[in-house]
């Protein structure tokens, strides 16, 4: 890919909508760096959790939401995130950290937090980024040159959840699914919203390899001035 203007690419979504495997292949698509916010959530989650704070308790997870050091890597071909110098990219996909993790990504200062850290990883993307999450188009970066919103069925995004935590129920990952998206709707402090001037992609009857490419498109007309 030439050198264009850097690109800022915000891809919000709930999950099982295929956020993260398209984000990665257009960013590795297009040489742009990637960054699961996600991941970030996750990894404050897992370090409550380790550090035995109390996660049913907003106090209590505001008063440490500074503590812990998170550092991602942002090369989509090979994303990293550690915490205090520790690699997390096992451990903060267990059931206990997804349990956990709506609770203490609701709490404003964890938000306040990790939002800052996501602008700053933006603003030093050279050639430009590729951002996934819940609220990049509506909050952490609203600004951004394109915004994507993607959306699927509840039975297929838990169809592909199973699929990808293997022997998973795909009933349980539903109601699962639903909850947790009810959750991140809900919550007051940036909720999983679609921003007005996001492009909307339902990705139920499309194969991953028809997301990418649409999205590919979006960006390269983006980036044409289109």
């Amino acid at each position: 890919m030439e050198s264009a203007t850097p690109v800022i690419v915000a891809i919000d979504g709930p999950s099982g909508t295929g956020k993260s495997s398209t984000s990665k292949a257009v960013a590795a698509q297009l040489g742009l760096s990637y960054l699961d916010t996600g991941a970030q959530y996750r990894a404050i989650t897992w370090w409550m959790v380790n550090n035995g704070i109390d996660t049913d308790d907003p106090t209590a997870i505001a008063a440490a939401a500074g503590k812990p050091e998170i550092v991602s890597g942002t090369d989509p071909q090979g994303p990293t995130i550690t915490v205090d110098g520790v690699d997390v990219a096992g451990p903060i996909r267990t059931q206990e950290v997804t349990s956990k993790v709506s609770a203490v990504s609701a709490v404003p200062e964890v938000r306040a937090r990790i939002t800052e850290l996501q602008r700053s990883i933006a603003a030093s993307a050279a050639h430009g980024i590729v951002v996934e999450g819940r609220d990049i188009g509506t909050t952490v970066l609203p600004d951004a040159h394109l915004k994507i919103f993607l959306t699927a069925s509840p039975e297929a995004r838990a169809a592909r959840r199973s699929g990808e935590l293997k022997g998973v129920d795909v009933h349980s990952t539903r109601e699962a699914l639903i909850k947790r998206d009810a959750a991140d709707s809900s919550r007051k402090t940036s909720p999983l919203a679609k921003a007005d001037d996001a492009v909307e992609v339902d990705t139920t009857e499309l194969t991953l390899a028809q997301v990418i490419e649409c999205v590919v498109t979006l960006v390269e007309e983006k980036r044409a001035g289109k």
